[in-house]
This record gives C-alpha cells, sequence and structure tokens, in this order.
C-alpha cells in the first residue's frame, strides 16, 4: 500500500508565506507543497517599495525577490497567484479557493495548513477617499498606481498622512522626486513609536528639506477637483494642502477574517493566536506574518509585530514543523525597527521609556550624545542613543538611537544583548570593535551602560530632560558663550558657572536644596555632580542629554 502524500497549502505569500514554503520543502521532499496567493506576486520586497518610486531603485524587477518560475523550478512548489482563500473548513481540512482567471471556486484538501494573508491598509472614512489622486501603498499593484500618478502630476505638489516608516519613506523620497511635499500626523510627534524629544529630530530634519509637517493634526477630508480628482486635503485644524497626489499611511488592519470564519482564536492584540511554533488553536493550522501575534521580548506577552523579519523566520519556522512535525520554537521579537528621513536615520528596538510606563512597567532611562566613531577621526557626528531598562535588576528593556551614521549598528549590538536577557552590566562589560574609522574606545553604548550603572549604583541620579525646573536650584556648567548661543530651554534662573570654575564657585549655591546640573550633552554635568556630591550636596540631578536634548523634548518650543 502506497503512504499517502503530505499535503501543505500556505494562503498568501511575500515574506511569511514564500519562507514557509521553500523551508517546507528544503526539509521535506516528498510534500505536496501548494502555494495560493490572491494577488499576481508570489514574493516581492515589500519594505522597497518607496526607493522604487523615488528611483533609488532602479528597475521594476529588482523588487521580485523570487518569481514564480523560479520557486516552481527551485523548490518544485505548486504556485497558483490570483486564487484567492474565501474559506476554512477546519471539519473537511480543505480550503474553498476562486480562480480570479476564470472566475470558478474548488476546494482544495491539506494535512496542514499556513496562513499568512496579511494585513491591509487602514482607510479613515473621510470624505474624498475614493477619489482618483488617492492612494495606499502595500502591493505591487499600489505601486505601480503611484508610480504612474508620480508621472503625470500636474502640480508636482503631494501630502503624506501618517508618519509611521512609509510616510516618512514616502516624504524622502517624493523630495527627491522633486515634489513640494506636506506631511501630517494626528499624534503630536512623528514616528509615535519613539519617545517625543527622539522624533523632534526627525521633524527638524523634514524641515530643513522643505516638507511642511503639521503634527497633532488629523486629516478631516480630501477635496476634489471638478472632475472628481483629489486636489488637496483638509486637516482637522482647518488647515488645506494643496496636492494632487495624496497617500494614506495611516496603519494597518491585520486579515484574520479567514480565521475568525474558521472559529480559530484571536490574541488579546487582535491577531491570530499562535504557541511557540506558530500553531493556532487548531494544531494543524499555522499563522505567521503581519496577522499573526510572537512573543514579545520585553514584555513576555504575545503580540502582533508587523515586520518582515520576524514575519520571514515565523514563516520559516512554520514551514519546517508543517513539514516534519518539529521545528525550534519562535524566538522573542522586540519590535527592531529603523528607518532613514534624508541624512537622519532613527530606530529603535524593545520599549521606549513611555511605552514602559504606559504598560506599567518600573523602569529607568539614561540619554547620552555621543559620536559615532573617534572624535579626532575625520568625519565623526553624534548619535542620541536612550537607553531604557528595569529599574531594579538593570535589565535592558529597549533602546532609541537617533544619529547620521552608526544608528544600525547600535541597535542590533543592544538588540543582541535583550535576546540573551541582558542588563546594563553586560553593555558595559561588551568587547566592542575599535578603530578610530569605525567607533570610540568607550561607544555610545559603553557610555550609556555606564550611566546607568551609576544611577543602579546610587553614583548618579538623572532627571528627565523635559522636566519641569521649576523651584530647583539650576546649574549650567558650560562655558558663558555656549549659555549666550543657546540658552537651557525653560529654566531662565539657572546660575551660569562654568565646569571648570565650579569648585571655586559652588559657596554660590545652597547645599541642602534640590540642584539640576546640565551642560552640552550630559558629559560635563556629570563630573559637576560628582564635585557637588562630594561637596555637601544632598540631592544632585543630571539633565539627561543637556541642553541639546532639553532643547528637543520642551514641546512649548516647537
Amino acid at each position: 500500500m502506497t503512504e499517502k502524500r503530505w499535503t501543505i497549502v500556505i494562503v498568501g505569500g511575500v515574506a511569511g508565506g514564500a519562507s514557509a514554503a521553500t523551508r517546507a520543502r528544503r526539509m521535506n521532499e516528498d510534500a505536496e507543497i501548494i502555494l495560493l496567493e490572491k494577488d499576481d506576486y508570489v514574493s516581492f520586497a515589500n519594505c522597497g517599495l518607496p526607493y522604487y518610486l523615488g528611483g533609488e531603485i532602479a528597475e521594476r524587477s529588482r523588487l521580485l525577490v523570487a518569481t514564480e518560475e523560479f520557486l516552481r523550478r527551485r523548490f518544485r512548489l505548486d504556485i497558483r497567484t490570483r486564487h484567492e482563500v474565501i474559506a476554512v473548513d477546519r471539519g473537511t481540512k480543505s480550503v474553498s479557493v476562486r480562480d480570479h482567471g476564470n472566475g470558478q471556486t474548488y476546494r482544495q484538501r491539506y494535512d496542514k495548513l499556513i496562513l499568512a494573508p496579511g494585513a491591509t491598509p487602514l482607510v479613515p472614512p473621510i470624505e474624498g477617499r475614493e477619489a482618483a489622486g488617492v492612494f495606499t501603498l502595500r502591493s505591487m499593484a499600489d505601486t505601480d498606481r503611484i508610480h504612474a500618478a508620480i508621472a503625470t502630476s500636474r502640480t508636482r505638489r503631494a501630502a503624506i498622512i501618517g508618519s509611521g516608516y512609509i510616510g516618512l519613506e514616502m516624504v524622502e523620497q517624493l523630495v527627491h522626486r522633486k515634489f513640494e511635499v506636506a506631511l501630517a500626523e494626528l499624534q503630536p510627534q512623528l514616528l509615535p513609536l519613539l519617545d517625543y524629544e527622539m522624533a523632534r529630530v526627525l521633524a527638524e530634519e523634514l524641515q530643513r528639506h522643505g516638507v511642511a509637517v503639521h503634527t497633532g493634526d488629523g486629516i478631516q477630508r480630501i477635496l476634489t477637483d471638478a472632475a472628481g480628482a483629489a486636489c488637496g486635503v483638509e486637516l482637522k485644524s482647518g488647515t488645506r494642502i494643496d496636492a494632487d497626489l495624496v497617500i494614506l499611511g495611516v496603519g494597518v488592519r491585520p486579515e484574520v477574517r479567514l480565521a475568525v470564519d474558521a472559529g480559530l482564536k484571536l490574541g488579546k492584540s487582535g491577531g491570530i493566536a499562535t504557541n511557540d511554533w506558530m500553531q493556532t488553536s487548531d494544531p494543524d493550522v499555522y499563522a505567521v506574518g503581519d496577522a499573526a501575534e510572537y512573543p514579545c521580548g520585553p514584555t513576555g506577552d504575545r503580540q502582533r509585530v508587523a515586520l518582515a523579519g520576524p514575519a520571514n523566520r515565523a514563516g520559516r519556522l512554520a514551514g519546517e514543523h508543517a513539514a516534519t512535525g518539529e521545528s525550534a520554537p519562535m524566538a522573542p521579537v522586540f519590535g527592531t525597527s529603523v528607518v532613514r528621513v534624508f541624512g537622519i536615520t532613527a530606530g529603535m528596538t524593545g520599549l521606549s521609556h513611555a511605552m514602559a510606563a504606559k504598560l506599567g512597567r518600573p523602569s529607568a532611562s539614561v540619554t547620552i550624545v555621543a559620536n559615532q566613531h573617534a572624535g579626532y577621526y575625520p568625519g565623526a557626528t553624534p548619535l542620541t542613543l536612550k537607553l531604557t531598562y528595569d529599574a531594579d535588576s538593570g535589565q535592558v528593556l529597549g533602546v532609541q538611537v537617533v544619529g547620521r551614521e552608526g544608528v544600525d549598528k547600535r541597535l542590533d549590538v543592544v538588540a543582541t544583548a535583550m535576546a540573551f536577557r541582558g542588563t546594563v552590566r553586560d553593555l558595559a562589560g561588551l568587547d566592542l570593535a575599535y578603530a578610530p574609522p569605525f567607533g570610540s574606545a568607550k561607544d555610545p553604548i559603553h557610555q550609556a551602560a555606564f550611566a546607568a550603572c551609576n544611577a543602579l549604583d546610587g553614583i548618579e541620579q538623572f532627571i528627565d530632560s523635559d522636566a519641569d525646573l521649576t523651584g530647583k536650584q539650576v546649574v549650567d556648567v558650560r562655558t558663558a558663550v555656549e549659555v549666550q548661543q543657546a540658552p537651557l530651554a525653560g529654566a531662565t534662573h539657572a546660575v551660569n558657572i562654568p565646569l571648570d570654575e565650579l569648585r571655586e564657585q559652588r559657596h554660590r549655591l545652597d547645599p541642602a536644596i534640590e540642584t539640576v546640573v546640565s551642560c552640552g550633552v550630559g558629559m560635563r554635568a556629570h563630573v559637576a555632580a560628582r564635585i557637588l556630591c562630594q561637596s555637601g550636596f544632598t540631592d544632585v540631578k543630571n539633565l539627561a542629554g543637556g541642553a541639546m536634548v532639553r532643547s528637543r523634548a520642551i514641546r512649548n518650543q516647537a
């Protein structure tokens, strides 16, 4: 008697589905592997779409990571594009499929089913959302439509709604295409995942490149002309922006209808609930990608994380488990992400300080500003690094980094440390590569870790960069010229005593009251705090990030 051939059906391609299919084949040469994709392309570089639209990726074909023909030839996969799964019947272990080529519907049985349906862009229910010239960016079809609109734009004016990664990348790329661009964000800052003072650097960079930035102001409606095409947007404040190209980038919604209709459980974050092997509440059905939940490293719970990296890794593991019954568990996801905005790069991994506070996680943070490589070597530029950690154990909870060069390196180092449940003391002891063109003997990661260790050990206290300094004794230890050029924001009562004069001038200060010391970025203030703490001052705090970061953090300075 011939043994039945194992059938694995995968719903959806791109990162999660295509990774699952190829891994399943590598682990099981005999299985029948069917990949059903409702659109025309089974595997394309979703993250590369803005760069093709801006011309940095010159050839459209470069976006096609793996073609149907390649996947069939190399992996012997049964690829069916324009075949949409419309229902899952777990009782009969089959899916209903609509063939958009001929309009017919058929049933396909499975032994194992992997759901990779992805997510769809959120389109707010506003007037004009269906007008010509209004787009979302998620698929190759979206890309082709926007590409055509860029080529035919009459006004060369664009409005981008939403300042997530796609929104920021499209702003940059449309400026490269000589568009006049406006960006609107409902939240009071750009890239809301970051803490406010970190995101301010992005806003300043956009404004330097002529982008009109509207924060704290969402879209009210899309304006249309006599022909019904978009000619601008109106914001909730009443502000009107002229544009014949409008891109909505306000977020995505997980595609969970198939799972819900099939009776599969959803998790707390609204994604398809999974276990460590990406199995759903039905062990013969897996879920990966933007619709699935993953183990979240910083919190220990399960969340949706709509990023390509986790989708690829989850797809690989689900494909192996479906094909063999075994695989490694899905590793915790930290949401490591990075974006470039003209000359500035910004990114994060884990929790921001604001996120930790929102979750009720006892945390502390330190902010340092340091060059990405040795300051004496040509081309040194500053990084701002904000490290968040558990206030009791020192376990690293997250990091945010903003700068011109070297951002990704620091993000990856901290993400790796977090994967091994590292503490700030672990970071302080890391043996990192150093040569003048690449780093410093004391890397920015070391400097942030040293500061955090000082706080844990009671050597130093920090106060948030946006703290209300009213009623506190504030000592600015910069030179008089520095203070004149850039006064300490929100602290007109600050006493200026340059660091090198502090020992002789400390008699001007009251050692019995709360004292905040500040300098340019926090380094001189650290030395000043140590002088004062050892001179009888009972309560001394270092202003996080000094005058530079405070200038970004004080909101009424925007």
